[in-house]
């Protein structure tokens, strides 16, 4: 894709793209991949599904203000997510067209950046993964590498330094037209409900562009840990050190806790802490899994979220029959075991246990008998069997047909 955008390099730097960003193919597949996310209405109010009634329109109107540097981003519609520890996050929506406009900027400078990356960096990233991830924590465990930085980087995306970052991706990219494309992405105003603000830091969350800069701003911490020898993984803003011996993740550590302070971030005090992962007690978490005396487990919260998804598709009174609510379940099940797979079998054994109580529970309720499915009489009348013959999902059985396999 680097080759594909033409001469426009000078001196290591790319100097030609705003062109490429306004072209009528790059804002049609920039288009489609928005419009396959889907996701509510900006500020504008106005939905996917307007916009792809008169689209020729309306990328004919952004091109012919991207080539005429008249394009001027909106406001960015903040709402707050509810998260699972009763507090809640921060969630920006642009505009359709900005989000069009943002995937097209995306699409024409992320090569360029691409090819710069580290090994060690996974986190939104073309053809990387959270499971290439956590394959690579693991096989460094395996190796010897058991003492760990567990780094948390407090409230990232909203303290990157607008001008740090805009000096990297001036390292790369002479464009100033595309330099100020990116500039105006970051000072958006936020509006939620009457209050209007514009931000001095960070990346607007929920924006398209917004990883990309942000591993952006981590890839010269990438650099510094692979040119000192140490082995780090990545995602985004989520990352862990792993080293052999103590001083060697104290020494780590240190070098890491000054390039945060350096680069005007901070790491969470109370979240970052040196471990010795092959002691019990000692573990770490990363991207969802808990790794501790050389096994993987499901992370307390991410256990928590999936068991509060479970009790949502099984309340005793929703009125469905066995048969709808364990087509319900099923997507969610099958999706969930691919992701924690590599988990301990008791994790599976405890919620399959955890699921067939929820279902008892709903068959007693439909027979208008109290209680909650945990007795001996109800797990001899609708054995586990029983569930299984009516097409329920075993996380226990997939885990066990998984492994024998291989």
């Amino acid at each position: 894709m680097v080759s594909a955008l033409g001469n426009g390099v000078k001196g290591g730097k790319w100097f030609s793209l705003i062109d490429k960003v306004y072209r009528p193919t790059t804002l049609e597949a920039a288009w489609r991949k928005v419009e396959r996310r889907m996701g509510a209405a900006g500020v504008d109010g106005q939905s996917i599904e307007r916009f792809a009634a008169q689209k020729d329109r309306y990328l004919k109107e952004l091109q012919e203000q991207l080539e005429t540097d008249s394009y001027r981003p909106a406001a960015v519609k903040r709402v707050e997510i509810p998260k699972g520890d009763g507090r809640s996050r921060p969630l920006g929506i642009p505009t359709v067209k900005d989000r069009i406009v943002q995937t097209a900027l995306k699409m024409t400078i992320e090569p360029i950046f691409e090819v710069q990356f580290r090994p060690g960096s996974y986190g939104f990233r073309p053809g990387r993964s959270c499971k290439e991830a956590l394959r690579e924590v693991d096989r460094l465990l395996k190796e010897g590498y058991g003492y760990v930085v567990d780094a948390d980087l407090k409230t990232y995306f909203e303290t990157i330094p607008h001008d740090r970052l805009m000096h990297l991706v001036e390292g790369s990219i002479s464009d100033g037209r595309v330099l100020s494309l990116i500039e105006s992405f970051l000072r958006q105003d936020i509006l939620k409900e009457m209050e209007r603000w514009r931000p001095t830091t960070g990346t607007p969350q929920g924006a398209v562009i917004s990883p990309l800069l942000a591993n952006i701003y981590l890839h010269p911490l990438d650099i510094l840990m692979e040119e000192s020898g140490y082995r780090m993984v990545r995602y985004a803003d989520d990352f862990v050190v792993l080293s052999r011996t103590e001083e060697e993740v104290t020494a780590a550590y240190r070098l890491i806790e000054k390039w945060i302070a350096t680069n005007g971030l901070s790491l969470h005090p109370d979240k970052t802490r040196i471990v010795d992962s092959r002691q019990p007690g000692q573990g770490f978490d990363f991207l969802g899994y808990r790794f501790e005396a050389g096994r993987r487990f499901v992370r307390k919260k991410s256990r928590k979220a999936f068991k509060d998804k479970i009790r949502a598709k099984t309340g005793r009174s929703r009125g469905l029959s066995l048969g709808q609510i364990i087509a319900e379940l099923n997507p969610m099940l099958r999706g969930w075991f691919g992701y924690f797979q590599d988990a301990v079998p008791s994790e599976f054994r405890l919620l399959d246990g955890f699921i067939r109580r929820r279902l008892r529970a709903i068959l007693r309720k439909q027979e208008k008998r109290p209680g909650f499915g945990r007795t001996v009489d109800d797990h001899q009348r609708w054995t586990n069997a029983f569930f299984a013959d009516n097409g329920l999902f075993t996380l226990a059985t997939a885990h066990y047909q998984a492994r024998h396999s291989r």
